[in-house]
C-alpha cells in the first residue's frame, strides 16, 4: 500500500480555488506544466457526492492509482468507490490501454458531461494526469465540484526534469526530503539528485567504513550538529521517490569535496594524516589521494553498497571543483572510477570537468558552469544533462535584497528562471544531446525546510515547465499569467515562496 498521507495532504490543496462561475472553457484552466494540447468541449462535468472509479483490466499498478485518486477525491469530500471494467455510469475511467504515441509518460484525459477518461500507455503517465486533474479540481470541499469539458493529450519532451538537493551543507532529515519529493512529484518531476558528501558533511552510512558518518557526519556548515541517512533510512527515501515515479541518483562528489572523508580517515590523504572538520564554505581546497590503492577500495566500498540500496541506473561521482588535483592525477582518477561503477553494473553522472577523463557514451555530463566541457562531452559520444548556474542554480538570490543564497552565478528572477530554452543556450548544445534539465538547490546558506522553499518556489515551477512543455508552448506572459493563480494554493499548503513583484499575485 502506498504511503501517500502527505501527498493526499498536498496535493488536495495544490489546485485551483473553485470559480463562482461554472467553468466551461478547458483552455481558461491554469496548469504547469502547460500540456502539449488542450481542445476545449464548452460544457462541464458535475461530481456527484459519490464518483465510482472504474479500472480497465485492472493490475497491480492499476490497483495504486485508484485507491492514490480515491484518496484524493475522499480529501475533497467526494466519496467513491472502485469498480472493474468499462464506465457504466458517470465516474472516472482509468486505463492503461493508451496509444503507443503517449510514450512511457505521456497521458490523454477526455472530460465529458458524462464522464472523465483518463489513459496511458505507462502507470507514469496515469499519475501525471492524475496531478493534471487534480490541478483542475478545488483546492477544498466545495458543495458543487465542476470541470470545464475537453480533451488533454500531454507527454514530455525531456525523460529528466528533477532537482538536486544538497543535503552535505546543511543535513535535512528524511521527513524533510519527503515533502521536497512530493513537491517535485506534483510538477511532474521524476529526478532526485541527492548531494550526499562535500567539504562539510558525510551524510550516507558506509557499514564497511564507519567513520565517515561518525566523524564526518558529526558537522556542517557554521559548525552545527550534522547528521545522516543510516542505510535504512536512504531505502526508505528511495522507496517513497518511487511510488511517485521519482528516481533517486545519489552523489558522493570526488576527488575533490572530500574534507568530510578525509577527517574520518588519514589513509586517504596523501600524507597519511587526518585533515581537522570543515565547517566553513570555500572549494577547491581537498582531494583524495589518488597515488594510494586504498583510495580505489574506498571507491570501491561506497559505491558498491551505494549500489546495492539504488535501483537507478546512475550514480553521480561529482569532480568539480577539485582546484588542488593536478589533471594528469584527475583524469586517470575518473576513469578508474569510471570502471568501477561498470563493476557494480551503475552508470557514471557528474559534473561537466569529468568531460576531460575518457568517459564513454553511458556517462552523462551535468553542465553546470563550461559549455566547452558540454561540447567535449558530446564529441565523446556522453549526453548533456542541462544545469547552467545562472539560469538553473535554485540558490542564486532573486536579487540584491535577497537574504537567502548567493549571486556569484547572477541574480536570477522568475522570468530568468523561465525564459530560457536547454537545446539554444549556447551553440553546439542541440535537443538530441540534452537528456534533460536539473534545478540545483546547494544549501551553503539555507538551514531549514522554510528557507528552502523560499529559494526554490517558485522558480521551480517553470524549470518543471521547461523539462516538460515543447519550447513553441512555453511564452512569458502566458506562464505569468497562470502562475499568477497559483498564490493561493501555495498559501493554503504553507509554502513560503517568493512573492516576486512581477508576477501579478491573485
Amino acid at each position: 500500500m502506498l504511503r501517500f498521507s502527505l501527498l493526499v495532504l498536498l496535493a488536495c490543496l495544490w489546485s485551483c480555488a473553485q470559480p463562482p462561475v461554472v467553468p466551461m472553457n478547458l483552455t481558461e484552466s491554469a496548469l504547469i506544466p502547460q500540456p502539449q494540447s488542450v481542445t476545449p468541449f464548452g460544457k462541464s462535468y458535475r461530481f456527484d457526492a459519490v464518483t465510482p472509479i472504474y479500472l480497465t483490466t485492472p493490475s497491480g499498478k492499476l490497483d495504486t492509482l485508484g485507491q492514490y485518486l480515491q484518496q484524493q477525491l475522499q480529501a475533497l469530500g467526494l466519496q467513491s468507490d472502485i469498480r472493474t471494467g468499462e464506465m457504466e455510469q458517470a465516474g472516472i475511467q482509468l486505463s492503461l490501454n493508451g496509444p503507443d504515441s503517449l510514450g512511457a509518460e505521456g497521458y490523454l484525459l477526455e472530460i465529458t458531461e458524462e464522464g472523465l477518461y483518463l489513459q496511458a500507455k505507462e502507470a507514469a503517465g496515469l499519475f501525471y494526469g492524475i496531478q493534471s486533474l487534480r490541478q483542475l479540481l478545488p483546492f477544498e470541499p466545495t458543495d458543487t465540484t465542476r470541470v470545464a469539458t475537453g480533451r488533454i493529450v500531454d507527454a514530455p519532451v525531456y525523460p529528466h526534469r528533477g532537482a538536486m538537493l544538497d543535503v552535505a551543507r546543511h543535513f535535512f532529515k528524511p521527513a524533510d526530503v519527503k515533502v521536497f519529493i512530493d513537491y517535485l512529484a506534483m510538477l511532474k518531476m521524476n529526478k532526485l539528485h541527492l548531494h550526499l558528501a562535500d567539504d562539510q558533511g558525510w551524510r550516507i552510512e558506509i557499514k564497511s567504513w564507519p567513520k565517515l558518518t561518525e566523524i564526518g557526519g558529526s558537522t556542517q556548515v557554521g559548525g552545527g550538529q550534522g547528521g545522516f541517512y543510516t542505510q535504512q533510512e536512504y531505502a526508505d527515501m528511495v522507496a517513497y521517490a518511487a511510488e511517485r515515479f521519482i528516481t533517486i541518483i545519489p552523489e558522493i562528489d570526488m576527488p575533490g569535496h572530500t574534507n568530510a572523508a578525509l577527517a574520518s580517515y588519514p589513509e586517504l590523504n596523501c600524507d597519511g594524516k587526518a585533515s581537522a572538520l570543515y565547517t566553513g564554505t570555500e572549494v577547491g581546497f581537498s582531494t583524495l589521494c589518488t597515488d594510494k590503492e586504498v583510495t580505489y577500495q574506498f571507491v570501491d566500498d561506497v559505491i558498491r553498497e551505494l549500489a546495492a540500496l539504488t535501483p537507478g541506473a546512475y550514480i553521480h561521482i561529482g569532480g568539480d571543483e577539485s582546484h588542488v588535483t593536478p589533471l594528469e592525477d584527475y583524469i586517470p582518477f575518473i576513469n578508474r572510477v569510471q570502471q568501477i561503477l561498470r563493476k557494480h553494473n551503475k552508470k557514471m553522472m557528474g559534473w561537466d570537468e569529468i568531460a576531460h577523463a575518457d568517459i564513454d557514451t553511458t556517462t552523462v555530463v551535468q553542465w553546470w558552469a563550461a559549455p566547452e566541457n558540454a561540447r567535449k562531452a558530446i564529441k565523446k559520444g556522453a549526453k548533456v544533462l542541462a544545469s547552467p548556474a545562472k539560469k538553473a542554480y535554485l540558490d542564486m538570490q532573486y536579487d540584491s535584497t535577497t537574504q537567502l543564497g548567493l549571486h556569484w552565478a547572477a541574480y536570477v528572477e522568475v522570468d530568468s528562471a523561465y525564459r530560457w530554452d536547454p537545446a539554444s543556450l549556447q551553440a553546439g548544445i542541440k535537443k538530441e544531446h540534452l537528456i534533460g534539465i536539473e534545478a540545483p538547490l546547494w544549501t551553503e546558506t539555507i538551514t531549514n525546510l522554510d528557507e528552502l522553499e523560499y529559494m526554490v518556489f517558485p522558480r521551480i515551477m517553470g524549470h518543471a515547465e521547461i523539462g516538460w512543455t515543447a519550447p513553441a508552448l512555453r511564452k512569458w506572459e502566458d506562464y505569468r499569467v497562470r502562475l499568477a493563480t497559483m498564490a493561493p494554493r501555495l498559501k493554503a499548503m504553507g509554502i513560503d515562496f517568493y512573492a516576486s513583484a512581477q508576477i501579478d499575485w491573485k
